[in-house]
């Protein structure tokens, strides 16, 4: 397939990381000759983030696969709706509904279900617990590089996490989503929800919520998939 013909893919990051998490499945798409741009989400609130995502799409030459992992599966939602997006991928993502928010589907987490470990918020802002970011978000990352994200965090806004969706783009464009099995921030049952809801192609995988640090082969392979399609 000649490069030209070739989508655009967009890469978009969730709350307590920045897009520097891309960085492996970046480096994949990129040797298999895709042009990849890499939204840096403030993630201070929805509008901020889709407005930023919409700065990498408008850069972008021809159609655009627009990926989400975690939180940014919310912003591609809402920013998908912009014409030049042709396709979706949800990694480990939340895929709102029209209405719903991060803090909507969280509230209410199925009996034994891994609950993310939150700090009260902190002048409007939100931050894991440095010493159960590991073991939620980044299990199976080097140990090294999860403390490293641990003590790296990006501030997470309240009007991020509060943000709803206007329209679902998944409800018009086909979308990707990958599971982690080993999820312990979204649970892998509320994954394939709303995987299925959304009438995405899905594929399993296993991996922490960190899948996309520390299995970039597997995240890449979907987001090719779906990009080729």
């Amino acid at each position: 397939m000649a490069e030209t013909s070739k989508p655009t893919i967009v890469l978009v990051h969730g709350g307590f990381v920045d897009g520097a998490g891309w960085e492996g499945v970046y480096n994949l798409l990129k040797k298999d000759g895709f042009n990849v741009g890499i939204v840096q989400n403030p993630t201070t609130s929805l509008a901020d983030d889709v407005a930023a995502t919409r700065q990498i799409i408008a850069q972008a030459e021809g159609p655009v696969v627009l990926v989400g992992h975690s939180y940014g599966g919310v912003v591609i939602t809402e920013a998908g709706n912009d014409p030049k997006v042709s396709k979706l991928v949800y990694i480990a993502a939340f895929a709102a509904d029209k209405g719903e928010s991060v803090a909507s589907l969280i509230k209410d987490p199925p009996p034994g279900a891994a609950v993310p470990p939150i700090l009260p918020p902190q002048d409007g802002y939100l931050f894991l617990d440095k010493a159960k970011f590991a073991a939620s978000f980044a299990a199976d990352v080097e140990p090294a590089k999860a403390e490293f994200m641990a003590n790296s965090q990006v501030p997470w806004g309240l009007k991020a996490l509060e943000g709803a969706v206007s329209e679902a783009s998944w409800r018009t464009k086909p979308s990707w989503y990958l599971v982690a099995t080993d999820d312990r921030m979204i649970p892998p049952p509320a994954q394939q929800f709303m995987a299925k809801r959304a009438g995405a192609t899905v594929v399993e995988s296993k991996g922490s919520h960190a899948v996309y640090v520390s299995r970039p082969e597997a995240v890449a392979s979907v987001i090719k998939s779906a990009a080729l399609a």
